[in-house]
């Protein structure tokens, strides 16, 4: 098969491609108003190349039948592909690239109480985390995975959503600023990854050394490469205990870098003030007049 004959989509998804579409338009637009540089823009569109092979190219029709081809599908969608794509810091500049008129329409939106709950459930240091990894390990359940592998609108839930997870994950751990007005602490950004990575490094452990087939769904599709279920199932455990955890690696590495910044900086303190960024800090001596 030649090079455009995969890149042809195995199941073509028009919202998938309106998706991809809207934000590479926005992100472009943006590029008129903010200065984004050269490594952002490189990071911004790997990331995207990658999500759409992994979403929307032939890949698709071998991870529905490879598990292992299937966790390497996962390893982009949840962890390289959302991560490449917010190091590059594409909020603002995406926001830049709307109409004004909807500008401030979002402005508004999010000063209104269902905007204020949205962000915060959006950034939750706690629910973001936790839905990171239970959005893993749910859909590996044999018979999540077994019913959500026939059924084409389970099967679009789930890749949905680990990209959704990874998207709201990244969001929280690549933040630069001191908290607040980061939802997370930069402390808290260092340890995130640890406490994520331990169960999916576990799940991988053990996918990898079972020597029955836990996913016979596989066998029963046929397999599109000449493997033992034993080695594709082996294989794919690994894939999701040694790769994504340095994908994760790299992310704790990122977030002790901007804990360093920080200290060096001297706006650690701020994480532990009160009230407004600006308001003293409790003890301090108030300016002579």
């Amino acid at each position: 098969m030649d090079l455009l004959g995969w890149l042809v989509p195995w199941e073509f998804s028009p919202v998938l491609v309106a998706s991809f579409l809207v934000a590479i338009v926005l992100f472009v637009r943006g590029q008129r108003v903010h200065r984004v540089t050269l490594a952002r823009q490189i990071l911004f569109w790997s990331g995207m190349v990658l999500l759409y092979l992994s979403l929307h190219t032939r890949l698709d029709y071998y991870a529905e039948r490879m598990f292992f081809i299937h966790r390497a599908q996962h390893l982009v969608l949840h962890h390289l592909g959302p991560l490449l794509v917010m190091a590059a810091f594409p909020g603002s500049v995406m926001r830049a690239g709307l109409p004004l008129a909807w500008r401030v329409r979002l402005r508004d939106f999010l000063l209104t109480m269902p905007g204020r709950v949205l962000q915060r459930v959006l950034t939750h240091p706690v629910l973001v985390p936790l839905l990171f990894v239970a959005l893993v390990l749910v859909w590996l359940i044999p018979s999540v995975q077994f019913y959500s592998m026939l059924d084409w609108r389970l099967y679009r839930l789930m890749n949905w959503s680990v990209v959704i997870s990874g998207f709201m994950y990244w969001n929280l751990i690549l933040d630069r600023r001191p908290s607040p007005p980061a939802a997370m602490s930069p402390g808290g950004r260092v340890l995130s990854p640890v406490l994520t990575m331990a169960p999916q490094m576990v799940a991988g452990a053990v996918i990898a050394f079972t020597e029955t087939d836990i996913y016979p769904l596989f066998e029963l599709c046929g397999r599109a490469v000449a493997m033992t279920a034993q080695m594709d199932q082996t294989i794919g455990g690994l894939t999701m205990w040694i790769p994504a955890a340095l994908v994760e690696v790299i992310g704790l590495l990122v977030a002790l870098g901007t804990l360093m910044r920080l200290s060096g900086k001297g706006r650690l303190r701020k994480a532990d003030r009160k009230g407004r960024p600006g308001s003293r800090a409790p003890g301090a001596s108030r300016p002579a007049t």
